[in-house]
């Protein structure tokens, strides 16, 4: 298998939740009142560093769409999936859409204010005599 080509997004973006690679710029959202099995779910323009699974016809509550599940390209987890064909022409909007699981991804700003403590215990100069 080949080297993994990984595009970093400049600006605000939303990431893998699993191994932190970016997959769309918050710029690019067009709504957050997608949902699905697991939850909530946002609707992008355009999405990268992802892998498009098999196309299949599904039944949503929208409709019929051609769709195909999306992975994280760096670490294969199930992050949504791409609208590739809508059958009923008010749903036509969403063909080449992506839809991001909001419980399989992050706001950069949702971990950019993290910090690690170190968990190791501090010995003082006073105990080591």
């Amino acid at each position: 298998m080949g080297r993994i080509y990984v595009v970093e997004l400049e600006g605000r973006s939303y990431r893998c939740k699993y191994c932190k690679t970016h997959l769309a710029l918050a710029e690019d959202l067009v709504s957050r009142s997608f949902h699905c099995r697991r939850g909530k779910a946002y609707l992008f323009n355009k999405a990268v560093n992802f892998t498009l699974g098999t196309l299949e016809e599904r039944i949503m509550l929208s409709g019929l769409h051609t769709v195909g599940d999306i992975f994280c390209c760096c670490c294969g987890q199930s992050v949504g999936w791409k609208y590739e064909a809508a059958h009923e022409k008010s749903q036509k909007y969403k063909e080449g859409k992506v839809v991001l699981e909001r419980g399989c991804i992050v706001d950069e700003s949702d971990f950019c204010s993290e910090f690690y403590i170190d968990t190791c215990p501090a010995v003082s100069d006073g105990e080591d005599a």
